[in-house]
């Protein structure tokens, strides 16, 4: 079993550390990242990789350094989360010294391959959370800056919209109806005009489209 967390997408690791900068829960578990909206499926991942710096605790509560850390400004916070960092990855430091902060991808791949025993991919993601703890330690290298930006100012949770297709027959509802009167033969006739416009979704279904005029013939052609 990997020693070291890894996890497909290490971005929601520094979403998760800038959430909880901003206010940090004295229990952190699965279902806190799952609120977040982040790693669906895979929020355990995240929970490992916080318990592997030691910002909280194998129960998921918070630990006395992590809160001591996540607490401090912007200006402070790199350099002291530069200390879980090395302390974790004790061992790659003790081996690399600080040039650990400059390993490429495949330099540290192999590392983690050779010290856990895993597969080229599951290495390459260690790989990946190591990088992404640096970039927020503030030893990003040009194409890591996003991590630290991330873990700087996550993104809000996504409000998922209901999609066009799911909306009600009733939206085509018709519109601007028109009554027009003519007088003919000494009596009033009145005939009454109506003009439709109907907007379609366009990434509609066969079904949306059948109820919407399914709806129109019920409600104005058989009335």
């Amino acid at each position: 079993m990997a020693s070291h967390p890894y996890i497909s997408g290490p971005g929601n690791i520094a979403q998760m550390i800038g959430f909880l900068r901003k206010n940090f829960p004295t229990t952190v578990t699965s279902d806190t990242v799952k609120k977040f909206g982040l790693a669906s499926n895979n929020e355990s991942y995240v929970i490992n990789a916080l318990q592997f710096i030691g910002v909280i605790d194998e129960e998921g509560k918070r630990t006395e350094k992590g809160h001591d850390v996540f607490v401090l400004g912007a200006d402070e916070f790199p350099k002291a989360f530069e200390g879980l960092v090395k302390d974790a990855y004790s061992d790659l430091f003790e081996l690399r010294s600080d040039d650990a902060w400059t390993l490429t991808k495949g330099e540290l791949t192999s590392y983690f391959r050779t010290t856990d025993k895993t597969s080229e991919v599951i290495g390459g993601r260690q790989a990946a959370v190591f990088q992404t703890f640096r970039s927020i330690a503030g030893h990003e290298l040009p194409n890591e800056k996003v991590a630290a930006k991330a873990a700087a100012n996550p993104r809000q949770p996504k409000v998922r919209a209901v999609p066009k297709s799911k909306a009600k027959a009733a939206d085509a509802a018709p519109t601007d109806p028109k009554v027009h009167v003519r007088v003919g033969d000494g009596r009033k006739d009145m005939a009454l005009t109506v003009r439709i416009e109907i907007n379609l979704p366009a990434n509609g279904s066969k079904e949306t489209y059948d109820n919407i005029f399914k709806s129109i013939r019920a409600n104005l052609i058989n009335e």
